[in-house]
């Protein structure tokens, strides 16, 4: 992808989200745009960097691992799931972590860092199965709250929010209900916890204003910043 076009395509979603936030009554400041890469080489997720993405978003810890010594400096988040023998490799590469779906894994990412990083405490979300889709990770809503909880009792863990992928249809307005749930699902577990989950990780290329329109604070957007995948 010419450099231009890249630029182009970060600049139109980046003021896609300005105006949802806006007509929503939001500040557009408080959503944070992570550039999916996915598949895309070093040197393009480099040029993003370069045309302002300052967060970028990665499926799988190993592809991670391979481009970011070619990429400048950025916020690198975990948006794929995340299994125990790789969360070493996760916390070295990532800078928050999106896809905790159950206690193993918290537990896991609390070991290794009491032991290798004994000074750092973690950013990361809970990612809900809001479709209750058997083929997806996650937990259902109702075990949202035990989760929660669960993870909370490490204190190398931040545990900043939720995160969810919707079930997939053409039509966006087809994530509102979900992404609504999401977020009344925030406010119940902040409420029955007293725990505060500032962030919304909930929209792709296809929904994210519609995201936006129902609170998100970060969206996931790839295809239309970079481009059909070359998967």
């Amino acid at each position: 992808m010419a450099t231009n076009d890249l630029t182009g395509r970060l600049a139109a979603v980046q003021g896609r989200i300005v105006a949802a936030a806006e007509t929503a009554g939001r500040d557009p400041n408080e959503v944070t745009l992570i550039s999916v890469s996915k598949t895309h080489p070093a040197e393009v997720v480099d040029e993003a960097v370069a045309a302002g993405a300052r967060d970028l978003g990665e499926n799988r810890v190993q592809e991670a691992q391979a481009k970011k010594p070619g990429v400048r400096s950025a916020r690198w988040h975990l948006i794929g799931p995340l299994q125990r023998n790789k969360a070493r490799a996760a916390l070295e590469v990532f800078d928050v972590i999106h896809t905790v779906d159950r206690p193993e894994i918290g537990d896991r990412l609390q070991s290794l860092l009491e032991k290798h990083w004994p000074e750092r405490v973690m950013d990361v979300l809970l990612e809900i199965n809001v479709g209750s889709e058997p083929q997806k990770a996650g937990v259902i809503p109702a075990g949202a709250r035990e989760l929660l909880e669960e993870v909370c009792r490490h204190d190398r863990l931040a545990v900043r929010g939720i995160m969810a992928i919707p079930p997939f249809t053409a039509d966006p307005e087809a994530s509102r209900p979900y992404y609504r749930g999401l977020r009344e699902l925030r406010d119940r577990l902040q409420d029955e916890t007293g725990h505060a989950l500032p962030e919304l990780s909930m929209g792709m290329s296809h929904d994210f204003e519609v995201a936006v329109a129902e609170g998100a604070t970060l969206v996931r957007v790839g295809t239309a910043i970079f481009g059909p995948r070359g998967d």
